[in-house]
C-alpha cells in the first residue's frame, strides 16, 4: 500500500496564522523523514479553514526542505485561478521539487460561495470555467506557441517557461465523488482521489473505475498503474489508548465542523443554496454536532491504538484500496499531539502493509 500525509488544519485566528503555517511545514517535512509517500494539501479562502490558504508557495517551501516525498494538491480550485499564471507557478513547482509534483484539480469549493465571491466570481459556471483553464493548462505545458479561444479566455503566448521537469507535464489528479465521474475518469485514463466515502461503497465505484479503464482501451500495464494510485482519503488519528485518541479526534473533527459551517453561515451569500445531493450529515448545518461527528468518525475515520488503526487499514485493503490518504492534521489538534500521531502511525502501522506492496 501506498500511504499520503493530508492536511486540512483550520488556523483557528489570524493571531494565531504564523504559529500555524510554521507547524504545518514541519509536519509535512516529518512526513517526508518518516517515510508518506506523499504530502497532500488543501486550498481554502479568507477564514483559515486552510492555515496556509494558498498551496502552491506553501509547496514550494515544502519541495526545497525535502528530498524524497511527493507533493500533491487535493485539490487546486480551478475556477479561482488564471490558467497560463498557474500553469508557470506549477511548472516553477514541478522544477523546484525535481519532478515530485502531483496536481491534483476541482471546479472549487462546493459549500464556500465566499471564496467564489472574494475573488470576484459566483459558482453558477464554476464548472464550464474550470474545464477551459484545465484544457489551457495542459496544452500551454505542451504546445508552443500557445493560443486558446474560449468563452472564459482569450490568450496567446510564445512559450510556457520554465517547462515542466515531468515530461509532457506533471500527473494531474481529479477528486471523484459521484458514481458516473468515477466510470468516465477511467475511461479518461486519469488517476483519482476520493474523499471520505463510507467502506461500504468503495468496491463498487472501484470497479466502476475498472470498468472505465477497460471501456478507455487502456493497456494493462496502465489499467494497473492507475489502479494502484487510486486514492481514499481518511481522518486519522493513532493514540496512546482507544480512549485518548476517540477523546481527541472526536474534538478535533467537532470544532472543525463546527469552523466550518459558521464561516458558511456568515458569509455565504444568502441567494446561494448548497445542491442537497452533497450534503451529508457532517456538512448538514441541520444536523446536530453530535450525530455529524458521529457519522463522520463512523464512515471516514481511522481511530485507536497502532493496533486498532492497524486493523482498521486492513479493512481497507480488504476492500480494494492501494493507496491512503491520511488526514493526521487538524487546526484544533495541539502539534505535539499531531506529530506523535504520525510517529506511531508511520512507526507502528504503515510497515505491515508496505511489505505487500
Amino acid at each position: 500500500m501506498r500511504f499520503g500525509w493530508l492536511t486540512l488544519a483550520h488556523s483557528p485566528g489570524p493571531d494565531q496564522d504564523y504559529v500555524a503555517i510554521s507547524q504545518q511545514l514541519e509536519q509535512a517535512c516529518l512526513a517526508d523523514e518518516l517515510g508518506f509517500d506523499g504530502v497532500w494539501l488543501t486550498e481554502h479562502n479568507f477564514t483559515g479553514e486552510a492555515v496556509y490558504c494558498d498551496p502552491i508557495p506553501f509547496a514550494s517551501a515544502v519541495a526545497v526542505r525535502t528530498r524524497r516525498v511527493r507533493i500533491g494538491f487535493a485539490v487546486i480550485q480551478l475556477a479561482l485561478r488564471h490558467p497560463v499564471r498557474l500553469a508557470v507557478q506549477l511548472a516553477l513547482l514541478d522544477n523546484l521539487s525535481g519532478g515530485r509534483l502531483d496536481v491534483g484539480v476541482g471546479r472549487g469549493s462546493i459549500y464556500n460561495e465566499y471564496e467564489f465571491v472574494g475573488y470576484g466570481l459566483r459558482s453558477d459556471d464554476a464548472r464550464e470555467r474550470a474545464a477551459e483553464a484545465l484544457e489551457i493548462l495542459t496544452r500551454a505545458w505542451t504546445e508552443a506557441p500557445f493560443a486558446y479561444h474560449g468563452k472564459y479566455y482569450q490568450l496567446s503566448l510564445p512559450e510556457l517557461r520554465p517547462r515542466p521537469f515531468q515530461m509532457p507535464h506533471p500527473p494531474i489528479w481529479r477528486s471523484v465523488v459521484t458514481p458516473p465521474s468515477f466510470r468516465e475518469c477511467g475511461r479518461l485514463g486519469v488517476p483519482i482521489m476520493t474523499p471520505r466515502i463510507p467502506i461500504a461503497r468503495i468496491p463498487e465505484r472501484l470497479a466502476l473505475y475498472d470498468e472505465g479503464l477497460v471501456e478507455g482501451g487502456h493497456d494493462a500495464a496502465t489499467r494497473a498503474r492507475l489502479r494502484e494510485q487510486a486514492a481514499i482519503w481518511r481522518h486519522v488519528y493513532v493514540g496512546e489508548s482507544q480512549a485518548e485518541a476517540d477523546d481527541m479526534l472526536g474534538t478535533a473533527v467537532l470544532h472543525t465542523r463546527q469552523h466550518m459551517l459558521h464561516a458558511r453561515a456568515a458569509y455565504n451569500p444568502s441567494d446561494f443554496h448548497v445542491d442537497q445531493a452533497f450534503m451529508n450529515p457532517f456538512t448538514d448545518p441541520a444536523v446536530a454536532d453530535a450525530d455529524g461527528v458521529r457519522w463522520s468518525l463512523e464512515t471516514g475515520a481511522l481511530c485507536g491504538t497502532a493496533k486498532r488503526v492497524a486493523e482498521q487499514v486492513e479493512e481497507l485493503r480488504e476492500a480494494g484500496v492501494q493507496h491512503l490518504l491520511s488526514q493526521l492534521s487538524f487546526g484544533y489538534l495541539p502539534h505535539t499531539k499531531i506529530t506523535a500521531s504520525m510517529r506511531r502511525f508511520a512507526e507502528d502501522v504503515m510497515p505491515h502493509f508496505q511489505k505487500h506492496s
